[in-house]
């Protein structure tokens, strides 16, 4: 090989000819040499279009989706792909044409019909995905000829998370362009003929007559608009659905794919050949380089992994390895073939072929069904899944199965073939030679009685990697009434470092009868095939172990039911297990709201779409990250530790000092201020100065020209430690005594010790409950832009904050200046959840030390996993309890200890540990009760705020224990709950009397709602006559306490200004995180003005208009700064009451002008300070609480025994809102905190390297983005999702008679919790195991699976097995 520079020369002479183009919304674009580093995302934010976001950078998430469109000179017609734009390489999309957000619609010029549809069906809250999410939905209408399916709309956006949402209303915007029945299709002229004719309910998808109500009430669940249909189509420019489309360039039509030769950073070659000789020539020149065509891989490795590649050769444009052939023999399928195309001949042979020839096809698609997001799949390639040797790759098994075949061709031209169970060598590792790559893959068809199933358990159903995969394939020979086996492949992922073959098992079924006896034989010797090492990278060793034997025996039964149904030859297997075999086939989701509108005023009670909510659509909407860098700024990547407890020896920054763009590192002595910090102590450090206690410390910052050059620097500053012992979770704190200084709480009420002595309680029960915690994951990482001015004299920034007050304080305090020469501001967050409540500021107060110092602007945006890694979560909690009752269930006695995991800093570990307390009885009377918490110091980064704040965790806890009470007396929970629930006039154990208890109204309405004795009563039938599928019910309250625990902070300023021309701007020290406050906010002002709320504009939170505010936070916002303003309106009014009684017909702003020239203050300040609450820790008695939220849910869920898959069929949620202030947003707020409930009891886990998880470096996190922390998807919402607000329930606590809704409903998704527990007890039962059993949270598959013995698990677990947990 020549030196590079040679290299470059001759490939700069044969494959650049001409210059590279790209069309970015419609505008032609050159794009010049050195960018091969870069990505699309990156150019497009550099265009300023910045509504393309950076949510994850793994292309987990979606919120970078965009539009790629290119023209395919085979078929004639172009095609157009959802795209994840920080995944795609800058030059991978030369020569096509780019759609962001920004290209589809805006303000000035009218949004897309699928903007305006989501806007005003409520779909977008923070905003921060909603851009994703338009993208996604509208590169589908866009390739769509005809109108997409249901199926399909819902298919697209698996790839697309949103946090917020819960995702219902987005379904519900988008189903209105779904084709269910030709005949329904409705356009404006017909509806103006037939006005009963009916329309598409977006909320159900079925024809309803809702149509005639109001667009903007959301009572009415919508009509079909016009614009819903396309009103043309092109095969160059895809379906129009506005006259405003941007077509497809015509340029791109005849403009033929030219070769490239281009370069990067660190002298990094890009080279897009057109002819396999010349990748071979170059794979010959450079045998090191990668192979590329969507850069799934490539682009986490080198994002993630600090991996850096310095010859990339994109394989896109060579015809040879893009063929797609269907052959009588099989597929032939070209190594850079994507996985939709691949997907989409897939369907064609199974819809055209017979039925045995395409039983391997069938396998490949409903494994492909599952695999990743429709984002992820438009550009990974076939040969770049298989050469990548992922040990959980979901295709190599099934390509080994199937007897596929490998084509390989070296750089001579030398061809050779290797079976696919041949390939693949070692952990990552693959039979190919240097020289060599893969040319294409032979699928074969299958013959008669050739059967191949393919078998995936993950976290997730959708858009998540597998724990454990197979695939199996098997050869049937009929002789007379039995039928035996010709040949067999049985092949795993996800247990071992390659797909394993289990060859023993393989080799004992030839020539052995299908029949049950060969059955339990095969898995006998399955068990001795596949083994896995007790700390095998991954965990979940006995779960791993017994999904090998379950998805053998799935595999067996389908088969024999498949000979069954074909010959009428029973095959020793009862009905009952048919339901091992049951396809899932998740139908469309839908919801339905229930609430009464109150109006009051102009705008007060009204649906009213979120203010925002057009800028959010259109992309148009500003966040941190999103503010134009000024002249000269920086960017800063933090420099963390990389042990959980050590001394720091010394640090060496000499390596960074040589990364191009690098201009400083600070540490903690270049602090001009204090490095001591803390959220209400100060016992962190700004900067690690001797010691570090956790991974993930921040030890210094660097700042350099770009975010990559300073995130390079930061990684070369090299630490020496000296390691200390460390304690890693609750239960390791409990054994040495490892708790926060002065952290002990207690509560009491009655004597719990005398009740127990006296033997008044009949029964007692004792147990101990785990809850994990919880990653926050807002769409939008931790952000701010920090700078100088008047000479360093003043500190401005702007910050993704729920506390900018926090973070004035903080930079404040580092950099020793007076909090009134430092200014926050806050525009919107994508999102917040407690997360950006404390967490956030010592970001803040890091990019402040270099930008003072410098007086140069620094802007810190985390990337995904530097945040969930640094930033803390929800907090893990470990209860014991005893409880006492009576033999009709009648609690009489609780004794509680609780711990929570706080981490290496107190932050607000002691305040959510008291509200867990208080919430510790959740609605039942407890007439002695003894409550003990403590916080654990561990060495993981400090916890923190989370949604509900203990409260979720404190109840868990209660409902655990009142479940343990009802499996020992043999009840229904339900019936448990009803005889201890709280009544008006209560005495709670910390002294507050209930006032306003609307709990049983709440529950009663809820009965009816969900038909419960008719729901159990279908749920026993369904059990009976299923023995590896059960369902499960369950119903929860909820009583939710609303102010901030901690008295002082139960205050809220305003400023509000009427200016001349009627219009009101008002400020308040609330932040606009998704939830509305800023709507509610207005239409109170609108309301006391009684102007339309479109007069009133909400200027950004900023700490110089108001002081000294709480956090946004404690889901009192609304109620508060409610308050302050309509404080502020009043002195207004009454200041402009003369003027007005003098003009009582005249328009506002005619009055206030005529009260401007008479010289009347139209500005106020408002106030508001929450009445009557207070507690005294000393007494353990007091009112801590305003006034209580209350709800209840009822859930029900089917559970895949064998694997511990489920799905939510139904939820059904009522709650006491009071007279809602906007019923949209309150419903909006329910249904996204029941689907983050979800995430939290039911499948976000959180992995630490603790005891629990070995295989895990000790202290790290292992869950460090969506690749491997799964949040809810589109398809994890229940199937049926209904929602009601109570109705004729004022609450004269707070303004308007409303009530707070942001925390309340999150604990709600327990329901899906105890469901799923109902249905293990079914299938426990009818095993043998009655009894109560543990269960802890949250119920993933390993749990569920686990805690379902059986045959298969018996081996592996005993019928007590707990799942190791993160504590």
């Amino acid at each position: 090989m020549g030196s590079l520079k040679d290299d470059s020369n001759f490939f700069e002479t044969q494959m650049k000819t001409e210059e590279p183009i790209l069309y970015v919304n419609g505008k032609r674009r050159l794009l010049s040499d050195g960018l091969a580093h870069l990505t699309l995302l990156e150019y497009l934010r550099g265009l300023g279009l910045t509504g393309t976001k950076l949510g994850c950078g793994e292309g987990g998430c979606g919120a970078c989706t965009v539009m790629v469109s290119h023209y395919d000179p085979l078929k004639r017609k172009s095609i157009h792909r959802a795209v994840n734009a920080c995944l795609a390489p800058l030059y991978s999309v030369e020569g096509m044409h780019v759609i962001t957000v920004e290209g589809i619609g805006n303000r000035q010029l009218g949004l897309h019909p699928v903007q305006e549809i989501l806007c005003n069906s409520h779909g977008s809250q923070c905003g921060f995905c909603t851009p994703g999410f338009v993208m996604s939905m509208y590169a589908l209408l866009r390739s769509s000829k005809e109108p997409p399916t249901q199926e399909q709309i819902e298919e697209s956006l698996a790839g697309n998370l949103c946090r917020c949402t819960g995702y219902r209303p987005i379904l519900d915007a988008f189903r209105v362009f779904a084709k269910t029945d030709n005949s329904l299709y409705i356009n404006c002229d017909t509806l103006s003929k037939f006005k009963d004719a009916k329309v598409i309910c977006p909320s159900t998808g079925r024809p309803c007559e809702c149509g005639a109500r109001d667009g903007n009430d959301s009572s009415a669940c919508g009509t079909l608009r016009p614009f819903s249909k396309s009103l043309s189509y092109s095969e160059i420019d895809g379906s129009y659905y506005s006259e405003c489309e941007l077509i497809f360039p015509s340029e791109l039509v005849s403009r033929k794919p030219h070769s490239l030769y281009l370069k990067g950073s660190r002298d990094m070659m890009w080279f897009r050949p057109l002819k396999l000789q010349d990748v071979l020539d170059l794979k010959s020149r450079f045998p090191e380089a990668k192979l590329l065509v969507g850069n799934t891989e490539i682009g986490i490795e080198t994002k993630f992994k600090s991996m850096f590649y310095q010859v990339i050769i994109a394989t896109t444009h060579v015809p040879e390895l893009n063929i797609l052939r269907v052959k009588d023999s099989g597929l032939e399928i070209g190594a850079s073939v994507t996985l939709t195309e691949l997907l989409d001949t897939l369907k064609h042979c199974v819809a055209e072929r017979d039925e045995h020839e395409t039983s391997a096809c069938s396998a490949f698609l409903e494994q492909l069904r599952w695999f990743a997001g429709c984002q992820i799949r438009n550009v990974a390639s076939v040969g770049g899944n298989i050469c990548t040797a992922s040990p959980i790759s979901d295709l190599n098994p099934l390509w080994m199965a199937a007897r596929a075949q490998f084509n390989i061709i070296d750089t001579k031209g030398n061809m050779r073939t290797v079976f696919a169970r041949e390939f693949f060598k070692g952990y990552r590792k693959v039979d190919l030679r240097s020289g060599e790559i893969l040319l294409s893959v032979f699928l074969p068809f299958t013959k008669p009685g050739e059967y191949v199933k393919e078998f995936k358990q993950a976290h997730r159903r959708d858009d998540d990697i597998a724990l454990v995969n197979a695939a199996m394939r098997v050869v049937l020979e009929q002789k007379g009434h039995a039928w035996s086996v010709i040949d067999a492949s049985i092949v795993y992922g996800g247990v071992a470092p390659v797909p394993l073959s289990a060859v023993k098992t393989e080799t004992f079924l030839k020539g052995k009868p299908w029949t049950s006896e060969t059955l339990q034989c095969a898995l006998q010797v399955l068990k001795e095939d596949i083994i896995i090492a007790e700390n095998a990278p991954g965990g979940m060793v006995e779960f791993r172990q017994s999904l090998t034997a379950s998805f053998f025996f799935k595999f067996f039964l389908l088969i024999s039911y498949n000979i069954q149904q074909k010959t009428q030859v029973l095959q020793g297997f009862p009905d009952s297990y048919k339901s091992a075999v049951d396809p899932y086939k998740r139908p469309s989701s839908y919801g339905v709201q229930s609430h009464e509108s109150l109006q009051k005023g102009t705008s007060v009670g009204l649906p009213v779409t979120h203010l925002a909510a057009k800028l959010q659509v259109t992309g148009e909407a500003e966040y941190a990250d999103d503010v134009p860098m000024p002249y000269n700024g920086l960017h800063a990547a933090l420099v963390l530790s990389k042990k959980p407890h050590a001394r720091i020896c010394f640090i060496d920054d000499s390596a960074a000092k040589l990364v191009p763009g690098f201009e400083g590192f600070f540490k903690s002595k270049d602090v001009p201020g204090g490095n001591d910090i803390g959220a209400v102590i100060n016992d962190e450090e700004l900067f690690a100065s001797k010691f570090v206690t956790c991974v993930g410390q921040v030890i210094g910052i660097v700042v350099a020209d770009t975010h990559e050059n300073a995130k390079t620097a930061s990684q070369k500053v090299h630490v020496e430690y000296e390691e200390l012992p460390a304690v890693l979770c609750i239960k390791d704190a409990l054994k040495v005594g490892s708790f926060h200084p002065n952290t002990e709480k207690i509560l009491q009420k009655g004597d719990v010790s005398e009740c127990f002595n006296s033997g008044v309680c009949q029964k007692i029960v004792e147990g101990e409950v785990q809850i994990g915690g919880q990653e926050h994951f807002y769409l939008e990482p931790n952000s701010t832009l920090i700078w100088t001015a008047d000479g360093g004299n003043e500190v401005h920034m702007v910050s993704s904050t729920q506390a900018p007050q926090k973070h004035q304080k903080f930079v404040s305090h580092v950099l020793g200046l007076p909090m009134n020469k430092v200014v926050c501001k806050a525009k919107r967050l994508g999102g917040g959840f407690g997360g950006k409540e404390t967490r956030s500021a010592f970001l803040a107060a890091a990019a402040a030390v270099p930008s003072y110092l410098l007086r140069r602007p620094v802007r810190i945006t985390l990337d995904r996993d530097i945040d969930m890694m640094t930033t803390g979560q929800r907090h893990a909690f470990l209860g014991k309890y005893k409880v006492g009752f009576s033999e009709e269930g009648k609690v009489l006695a609780l004794d509680l200890e609780i711990y929570n995991n706080g981490g290496n800093s107190l932050d607000l570990s002691l305040a959510v540990l008291e509200r867990a307390m208080f919430h510790s009885d959740n609605v039942y009377v407890i007439e002695n009760v003894r409550i003990r918490g403590k916080v654990c110091f561990t060495h993981i980064p400090s916890n923190t705020a989370f949604r509900g704040f203990g409260g979720p965790q404190g109840m868990f806890i209660t409902e655990n224990w009142i479940e343990h009470i009802a499996r020992e007396l043999g009840k229904r929970p339900e019936e448990i709950k009803e005889q201890n629930f709280h009544k008006e006039g209560h005495v709670l154990h910390y002294g507050q009397k209930l006032e306003q208890c609307r709990l049983q109204q709440v529950w009663n309405a809820l009965k009816v709602s969900c038909d419960f004795n008719v729901a159990h009563l279908e749920v026993d039938k369904f059990n009976s006559l299923n023995r590896w599928k059960k369902r499960g019910i369950a119903m929860v309250p909820t009583k939710f306490g609303i102010s901030f625990t901690t008295k002082f902070m139960n205050q809220a300023g305003a400023l509000v200004q009427v200016y001349t021309d009627g219009t009101v701007l008002v400020t308040h020290g609330g932040v606009e995180m998704g939830q509305g406050l800023h709507t509610k906010v207005a239409q109170i002002a609108a309301s006391a003005f009684n102007v339309p709320v479109s007069c009133v504009f909400i200027s950004e939170t900023s700490t110089d208009k108001v002081p000294n505010s709480s956090p946004t936070a404690a889901s009192a916002s609304s109620d508060m700064y409610g308050a302050a303003v309509l404080d502020a309106c009043e002195q207004i009014k009454s200041r402009m009451e003369p003027i007005a009684s003098k003009n009582k017909h005249a328009l506002f702003a005619e009055i206030a002008n005529a009260c401007h020239l008479e010289r009347i203050d139209l500005s106020a300040h408002g106030f508001y300070a929450t009445p009557d609450i207070g507690f005294d820790w000393k007494s353990g008695k007091g009112k801590p609480f305003s006034y209580y939220t209350f709800g209840a849910a009822y859930a029900e869920v089917e559970v895949d025994t064998l694997t511990g898959d489920f799905h939510l069929r139904e939820a059904d949620i009522v709650m006491d809102l009071g007279n809602s202030l906007n019923p949209a947003i309150d419903i909006g707020q329910i249904e996204g905190g029941f689907v983050q409930g979800i995430g939290l009891f039911a499948l976000e886990e959180v992995k630490w390297g603790d005891p629990a998880h070995q295989w895990i470096r000790p202290g790290y996190l292992f869950t460090q983005g969506p690749g491997t922390y799964k949040l809810p998807t589109v398809n994890d919402i229940p199937l049926k999702f209904k929602v009601s607000l109570l109705q004729d329930a004022p609450n004269p606590k707070a303004i308007h008679s409303s009530k707070a809704v942001g925390e309340p409903p999150l604990f709600l998704a327990s329901a899906a919790f105890f469901a799923i527990k109902d249905a293990i007890s079914a299938a426990r039962e009818e095993a043998g195991n009655e009894g109560w059993f543990v269960l802890d949270s949250p119920a993933t598959p390993e749990r569920i699976r686990m805690a379902c013995p059986d045959e298969f698990t018996k081996p592996f677990a005993d019928s007590e097995f707990r799942a190791k947990l993160s504590v």
